[in-house]
Parts: structure tokens; C-alpha cells; sequence
């Protein structure tokens, strides 16, 4: 028997594979037109066969929507985006790993215990994997939340994959170092996007732009983020391990000083990734204001593998010996 995610991933496979041959586009950008197709309970495209449309009609009435959870239809849908980005490799379409998404929306359920109600932001929003997985694991909030991407692509497949969720996410297709049309948001949960950012007249805004040559995007990631951010919010940042050991690190450092108290940064296992300059860390900061006041001690830790169960338990059971000190 298989499982309701492969049951929902089949389906997106078979029904993206054969809209890819007849809108000559790539698997990826099919699997965007067929979460549109379930959603909508149709097929809008115009130009499929009928023979074609019949067999489609027939794949989306056959399973009911309304049956899965909304953790089943986000990992399904990731499993057929997955396939897609492997076949059309560009290094900017990387997914955060299900478990670190999962263990973000731990965190930000921790600290955000005691809101009843948030705004959230995710600036790189990518497929809006991420965000959807903290979305889903929030229950009992009340939660408006916006993500931001440059790339067309994905922004569509974030939209398709929160409307196949039910989830009511504004999505912007810009670039998020321009201004924002969002609300300031009480958290930002972002995978930073590493690397140089080309636009030097528009990075000249910023405090943390590149003295010379071009600035690191990831650091003008998290300027902006805090700009957006209300005071005492929280930012969990997937950062690179080699955030605090680059040429202007420096900067970075006197710059969160002003702006921000860190709480804690969780060293991911290194098993997690082909090398150790692939490394990366959940950084978890949070914008001065009124109330805030610097934890006595910030949480740190090197995180076990996520399959070893027992260090897993050990480790949540530190963290919330941690937030019982630091919190209460």
C-alpha cells in the first residue's frame, strides 16, 4: 500500500509529465500548471488535446483534496518540485531540507508562545516550502504571512503549493533588497541567499554594502529583513557557517550589535551536507526594542543528525531547559 504522499506525488507526476509533452515547457513549470489544475478542479490550459484533457479530468477527480492533510499535499508537492529542479539544475533553486524546516517551525513555535496572533515574513520565499512548514505547524494563531522572490518560477509554484494548503500567503514577485510592500513582520524565517548581489546602486543603500565591488547579497538580506521587522521580532536565519569568518564579517558583527540581541545559533550536522563549506547554521536573532533584554546566555549547540531520535530528545529537552531560564 502506498502512503498519501506517494499517492499525491504519482499524481503530480503523471499528470505534470503529460502536460510537460503537450505545452512544450519543463517538468518543473508543468508541475506549477498541474497544482493549478487540482486546485481549480479543471484543466485551464487551452491548448491540451481533448484526449489529453479527458485523462487529466479523470487523474484530478480521483483524488480528493480535502482527504490529506496539509503536511501530506506540502511534502508530495516538494517531492515533484524536487524532481524538477534536479533535471534543470540552476543553483539558485535549492530547497531547504524538510527536517531543518521542520525544526525551524519548532523554534519559531517556541518563541513565539506566547502571541496569539503574527505577522510573518520570508523575503526569499523560493517554493514557500519553509514557509508553509512553519504555517502548518502553528496551530491555534492567528497568522498573516507574505514571501518575496525575485525568481517568476517560483514564485508561481509558492502560490500553487499555499493554495493547494489553503493557506492565504501575499506573495511579491520582486527583488527583496528593493522596498517592500509588506507589513512589518513580528518573525522572519529566511535560507538566505548566499553570494554577490549585481545591483551596486541599489546595495549603496544599505549599511552593510561592500566598500568596494560588489555586496554580499546575504548580508544585505539580513539588513532588510530587520528593517522589516518590528520591534522585539524574531529572524531565524539559515545562515552559512562562514557568515562570521568572510572579509567583512566585521561590519556584519558592529552592525547587529546596534540592531539586534542574539538568542541563539544551532550548528546544523555536518552530515547534512556534501562538504564543510556547504555547512550551514539556524541563527536566531532578535530586533531590539523597549522589552527586549539580551538572554543571560545564548543558545548555542551543535544540532545531532535528525535521524538519531535519543539525541534529538536530549537536545529539545537542553533547549527547553534553556527557554524555562531564559523566558520564564
Amino acid at each position: 500500500m502506498s502512503t498519501p504522499v506517494e499517492r499525491l506525488f504519482m499524481l503530480f507526476d503523471r499528470t505534470a509529465t503529460l502536460l510537460q509533452e503537450e505545452l512544450k515547457c519543463s517538468y518543473l513549470e508543468a508541475v506549477a500548471e498541474t497544482g493549478e489544475n487540482l486546485f481549480h478542479g479543471d484543466v485551464l490550459q487551452e491548448e491540451v488535446s481533448e484526449l489529453s484533457q479527458k485523462r487529466l479530468k479523470k487523474e484530478y477527480k480521483d483524488i480528493q483534496l480535502e482527504t490529506f492533510t496539509n503536511e501530506e499535499i506540502r511534502k508530495s508537492f516538494q517531492l515533484a518540485v524536487l524532481k524538477g529542479m534536479k533535471e534543470n539544475t540552476q543553483p539558485h533553486h535549492q530547497m531547504t531540507p524538510d527536517a531543518v524546516s521542520l525544526f525551524i517551525s519548532y523554534l519559531v513555535g517556541k518563541f513565539t508562545a506566547k502571541h496569539l496572533a503574527l505577522t510573518i515574513l520570508d523575503p526569499a520565499v523560493g517554493t514557500a516550502n519553509l514557509l508553509t512548514t512553519v504555517l502548518n505547524h502553528l496551530p491555534g494563531k492567528q497568522v498573516k504571512s507574505y514571501g518575496v522572490d525575485v525568481d517568476d518560477l517560483l514564485i508561481k509554484l509558492a502560490y500553487v503549493n499555499a493554495n493547494l494548503q489553503k493557506h492565504p500567503i501575499q506573495f511579491f514577485n520582486q527583488d527583496s533588497l528593493q522596498p517592500m510592500f509588506v507589513e512589518h513582520a513580528d518573525v522572519v524565517v529566511c535560507d538566505l541567499p548566499v553570494g554577490y548581489y549585481p545591483h551596486d546602486e541599489n546595495a549603496s543603500r544599505f549599511a552593510l554594502k561592500a566598500e568596494k565591488g560588489h555586496s554580499y547579497a546575504h548580508h544585505l538580506f539580513i539588513e532588510q529583513s530587520l528593517s522589516y521587522t518590528k520591534e522585539g521580532g524574531y529572524l531565524f536565519f539559515l545562515i552559512p557557517n562562514s557568515l562570521f569568518s568572510s572579509d567583512q564579517a566585521a561590519e556584519l558583527h558592529s552592525f547587529l550589535k546596534e540592531q539586534a540581541v542574539i538568542q541563539g545559533l544551532l550548528q546544523l550536522p555536518l552530515s547534512m551536507f556534501k562538504n564543510a563549506q556547504a555547512a550551514k547554521s539556524i541563527f536566531i536573532l532578535q530586533k531590539k526594542g523597549a522589552n527586549v533584554k539580551a538572554p543571560k546566555k545564548a543558545l548555542l549547540a551543535e544540532l545531532p543528525r535528525f535521524s538519531n531520535k535519543q539525541a534529538m530528545q536530549v537536545m529539545m529537552q537542553k533547549i527547553d531547559e534553556w527557554f524555562a531560564s531564559e523566558k520564564n
